[in-house]
């Protein structure tokens, strides 16, 4: 089984923020950055309060990823891939910045080509907000994408952040921003 980098460990209610330090908040309480780890980020509170409150769904598995929340069907797809981590990636709306939806789709194919060409395992998910009425993003959950790897590429695809699950699994969301 590959081992991925930077293993979490036991994670409760955690959210990772740009300097790769951890924040303690209760999940469905208010994100505060003012005197706190996310204060050197330039995300707005109430972005950041979104991420976290998102499901993060793949279909193909019946697997919704909420952060924060240990997810036994994620373990379960985490052996079935002979990983212990995943990451739910987007290529979609670069720093939050809404895009045409067929702008989002050339981009979300050219991650897919990506991925290939890199001989991942990945299937398709989507990122939808429970209580607004914003669509759903497309995504990825590819397994045994590395932190460092997911930090770069998410980078590269100009995303805030992205969610990475270790060999908890318990979901958290890494802030880039």
């Amino acid at each position: 089984m590959p081992i991925c980098a930077a293993r979490h460990g036991k994670s409760r209610n955690r959210i990772v923020p740009p300097d790769g330090a951890t924040k303690q908040v209760s999940v469905g309480s208010p994100v505060k950055t003012e005197d706190s780890l996310f204060a050197d980020s330039t995300l707005p509170p109430g972005l950041i309060q979104a991420y976290v409150d998102t499901h993060y769904k793949v279909p193909g598995l019946d697997l919704t990823l909420v952060i924060d929340q240990r997810n036994p069907a994620l373990d379960q797809a985490h052996r079935q891939h002979q990983v212990d981590c995943s990451a739910f990636i987007t290529a979609c709306n670069p720093y939050s910045a809404g895009l045409s939806t067929a702008e989002n789709k050339r981009r979300q194919r050219n991650l897919a080509l990506e991925l290939r060409s890199r001989n991942r395992s990945f299937t398709d998910g989507i990122g939808q907000h429970p209580s607004n009425d914003w669509a759903g993003g497309p995504s990825f959950l590819d397994f045994g994408l590395m932190l460092e790897e997911a930090k770069t590429l998410c980078t590269k695809l100009e995303q805030n952040g992205f969610v990475r699950s270790g060999a908890d699994p318990v979901p958290n969301l890494i802030l880039l921003k």
